[in-house]
């Protein structure tokens, strides 16, 4: 049976979108500082008859952050959503109904929306001018894509789920020239992923698809210049086999497309 595509969007965003919060938090020190103190749960979940209640929470203790898959029994706030397909509108950015459980407590609702706002910069119109913004969205976006690639093919894709499983142990490395903290890599073994942030040491990239710096991955991430004219143009190495590089790029594009819609 095919995955619902709806639900495969919402769990991408909960089990690879949510956790990049954990970077804003340690990259932003003003946001940091909002949540000094703080210790509260906070639930997204959404209704599904046929296949299961779908959720995720936030758990902040004192300026900490971890992201729990599953129904939290009694959070601060929730965010409740009819079905899945409203929680995968709104976390893409498009209008959605839902209900706020625990809306009183402004205080911390008002916190947790400017944490949320940080993941726009991962738009792909999202065009920062300030250094450090710029410097977040490519961040943002390197893991995100070591993540999303490793979550999709667990979710069961089919096309990705065939990719991965005819490959022995291989890495896929992305990287920012000069940024030593900008990297990360999905780790494929016979149909297993991982991914991690961080350069992987104990084996040579099987592709390494490296961005010259902050200023040149901009282009590519907001689409305004595609992988073959990057490449040209030296914005983009990608080291190792030219067509495993290839699927990277389509699998990331199928990837957008189904989480933006």
């Amino acid at each position: 049976m095919a995955p619902d595509k709806d639900r495969m969007a919402a769990q991408l965003f909960l089990q690879a979108l949510f956790p990049l919060l954990k970077v804003v938090l340690g990259d932003n020190q003003n946001i940091r500082k909002k949540f000094e103190g703080v210790t509260a749960k906070i639930q997204f979940v959404a209704r599904d008859a046929r296949q299961g209640d779908l959720g995720a929470y936030l758990s902040f203790n004192n300026g900490t952050l971890d992201v729990v898959q599953g129904i939290c029994p009694d959070p601060a706030i929730a965010f409740k959503f009819s079905s899945v397909k409203r929680m995968a509108a709104m976390l893409a950015g498009k209008p959605a109904l839902f209900r706020i459980g625990g809306f009183y407590r402004l205080g911390l609702l008002f916190k947790l929306l400017s944490l949320l706002m940080t993941l726009t910069l991962l738009m792909p119109t999202a065009k920062p001018k300030d250094p450090a913004k710029k410097r977040l969205k490519v961040k943002l976006s390197i893991y995100m894509m070591a993540a999303s690639l490793s979550r999709y093919n667990k979710l069961g894709d089919p096309e990705i789920n065939k990719w991965t499983g005819k490959q022995p142990e291989r890495v896929y490395q992305f990287s920012v020239t000069g940024e030593d903290d900008i990297a990360a890599y999905l780790r494929v073994k016979a149909g297993n992923t991982q991914a991690a942030p961080g350069r992987y040491t104990k084996r040579k990239p099987f592709v390494h698809m490296k961005f010259r710096g902050i200023d040149e991955a901009i282009p590519i991430l907001l689409n305004e210049i595609n992988m073959v004219k990057a490449v040209e143009k030296g914005y983009l190495s990608l080291e190792g086999s030219p067509e495993y590089a290839r699927d990277l790029g389509n699998f990331l594009m199928r990837i957008q497309t189904l989480v933006m819609g």
